[in-house]
């Protein structure tokens, strides 16, 4: 397990790709725990959400899996997409715990401003991390990538405002 946790760490630095992952469904399925887990801590964490608010996370969330995983089909990299979708469940869980950390640690000693601005740098950073995911997995460069992660963020941003289109403040 701290190997899982260590080669999610090197992936969120850009150091590794999801080949490093290893090709197992249990591995698979502890990541989508560990990434529905996440969602459901920062959601309890966070004011404002609610159980509504979590549905329609994790509903984005497979909608841009759903948008990832067709990427790798379409560019014959069939092979490679279990090891993928681990590797953006389990990046995803890591960084949206790292969120928490840094909510809870700079909430006693920064301003509120402070606060929300390195929480949103924190989760921004999963952007390029999927986009770093998916040009691995499917052997393009980098700028590939993002370009497909930075549609998909979008894609999920609209997603998301459609099924709640009056947010909390």
């Amino acid at each position: 397990m701290v190997a899982l946790f260590l080669t999610l760490l090197d992936i969120i630095r850009l150091r590794k790709g999801p080949d490093a992952i290893p090709y197992s469904w249990v591995v698979s399925f502890i990541t989508l725990m560990l990434w529905l887990l996440a969602g459901l801590a920062v959601t309890a964490a966070t004011d404002g959400l609610d159980d509504r608010d979590f549905l329609n996370g994790t509903f984005t969330g497979v909608v841009g899996l759903a948008c990832y995983a067709a990427v790798i089909v379409s560019q014959g990299h069939t092979p490679r997409l279990l090891q993928t979708v681990s590797a953006i469940l389990g990046c995803g869980a890591m960084i949206s715990f790292l969120f928490l950390a840094s909510n809870v640690v700079l909430g006693y000693v920064s301003q509120e401003t402070t606060v929300r601005l390195v929480g949103t740098l924190i989760l921004l950073w999963s952007v390029p991390v999927e986009g770093h995911i998916i040009a691995r997995a499917i052997d393009r460069q980098w700028f590939v990538g993002l370009f497909m992660a930075v549609a998909v963020f979008i894609l999920q941003l609209y997603l998301y405002s459609y099924l709640d289109p009056n947010p909390a403040s």
